[in-house]
C-alpha cells in the first residue's frame, strides 16, 4: 500500500495495489475509486482532503490477525 499526499493540491491518494486502472467511479464530488479489471478497489483519491475529517492529522497503525480477532469479539459482546 502506498499513501500520497500532494500539498499544492490538497490531494490524499491511497493505493492499495498497484495494477492498471480499468475503470474510475465518483464515489461523491471529492472522492474517487480506481477499480481493477475484476472491479475490485485498487486505489482511492481525496480531492479537498485537509477540509475532511480527520485526514490533516492521519496516522497509521498495523493490526495483526489476533487484534483484528479480538475487536470482533469485543463487538459482538456488545
Amino acid at each position: 500500500m502506498k499513501i500520497h499526499y500532494y500539498a499544492e493540491t490538497d490531494t490524499l491518494h491511497v493505493e492499495f495495489r498497484g495494477v492498471p486502472v480499468t475503470e474510475t467511479r465518483d464515489l461523491d464530488e471529492n472522492t474517487v475509486l480506481d477499480l481493477d479489471a475484476t472491479g475490485d478497489i485498487c486505489a482511492i483519491t481525496v480531492e479537498h482532503a485537509s477540509t475532511r475529517d480527520g485526514i490533516p492529522q492521519f496516522s497509521y497503525e498495523q493490526v495483526t490477525a489476533q487484534q483484528s480477532a479480538a475487536v470482533g469479539d469485543a463487538s459482538r459482546r456488545g
